[in-house]
């Protein structure tokens, strides 16, 4: 009876804190719409000026002032941000002006290649960043510490978009290993498409963009390994005779997998900026190749379509940190029960 009541307390306590997380998602998702609208509303790019030259013809002032209001050019701003947000309760996101289509079939088709190229870069970054970041706190101030971290320090104030062309002109121009961009061969039907030809275009972006944060993962990790094993009870598991690769196992890993989880998390924004820079260098389609074209072109629709979607992308991440957090530190795990 009692293992029943704790259980039920547990379930109630999980989706108090999920309930919690759900509603400061919708605030901050309203947050970055106004902000996102009155950045938009201020910006010197005129987009209908921007529609009549993506239409390539000549337009007569009437015509143009049919296209304002249309879009409701001339009303006040926040009458066109409250029509734009009741549309968006709906499920309307607008058609984009530069691809002529629906905001939402474009965000839908990009979603996936921008998912795969992102979720690809932060499992390789986080997987790499944290084993090495164990190697530098295990051999501080040794010759694989100063090593790694040199590398680290260069790989972290290298641009992106720099490494990004670097990488297109000696592993595709140079050496033929890799399509030169895309994320399937040019004139292949999509059904006709197969995996390995996907993972082929995906892999040097991927790549790519996995260099941008594993940096800063080995780097903190290593400093809190460091901390770790300076410690007053790791110095006495020494003196009981536990080796270096035991204390790591028993008392290093669980001590910085929490942080390392949160950092990890953390640079789910920090890859969906990247991403902008290496799909635009290898020409891949994705929400980041999107978002710069809409910015470009002065595309309203799809550039608050995809902001609020990358932000949704942002507190999905946050709030599976904050929900795995029950799972990994038994201190928060024990306030459950």
């Amino acid at each position: 009876m009692s293992g029943n009541i704790a259980v039920r307390g547990t379930f109630r306590r999980l989706v108090r804190v999920f309930f919690t997380c759900s509603i400061r998602m919708l605030s901050l998702l309203l947050a970055v719409s106004v902000i996102s609208f009155a950045l938009v509303t201020m910006s010197p790019v005129d987009p209908v000026q921007q529609y009549i030259t993506g239409l390539g013809t000549a337009v007569s002032p009437e015509q143009r002032a049919k296209i304002e209001d249309y879009w409701g050019v001339n009303e006040p701003p926040v009458r066109r941000y409250m029509g734009w947000l009741s549309e968006l309760v709906r499920g309307n996101l607008g058609e984009s002006a530069l691809y002529r289509r629906p905001v939402a079939d474009i965000i839908g088709e990009r979603f996936l290649n921008s998912l795969a190229l992102m979720l690809c870069a932060w499992l390789l970054s986080g997987v790499t960043g944290f084993f090495l970041g164990c190697i530098m706190g295990m051999y501080e101030d040794r010759w694989p510490d100063k090593l790694l971290k040199r590398i680290c320090y260069v790989l972290s104030s290298t641009p992106t978009f720099w490494l990004g062309l670097v990488f297109l002109i000696v592993f595709c121009v140079g050496l033929g290993w890799f399509p030169v961009g895309f994320s399937s061969p040019v004139g292949v039907l999509r059904a006709d498409v197969t995996l390995w030809q996907r993972i082929h275009h995906l892999i040097l972006p991927a790549f790519t963009l996995s260099l941008m944060s594993f940096a800063n993962i080995a780097l903190h990790t290593r400093r809190k390994l460091s901390d770790v094993l300076n410690s007053e009870y790791v110095l006495f598991a020494r003196a009981r005779g536990e080796g270096p690769y035991t204390i790591l196992c028993r008392h290093g890993l669980r001590n910085i997998l929490l942080p390392g989880l949160t950092l990890q998390f953390a640079s789910f924004a920090e890859l969906f900026g990247g991403s902008v820079m290496a799909e635009n260098v290898f020409s891949y389609p994705g929400l980041g190749s999107a978002v710069s074209a809409a910015g470009q072109n002065g595309d309203v629709p799809l550039l608050l379509g995809v902001t609020l979607c990358s932000a949704l992308f942002v507190c999905t991440g946050n709030m599976m940190a904050n929900l795995l957090y029950r799972v990994v530190d038994p201190q928060i795990r024990k306030e459950l029960r």
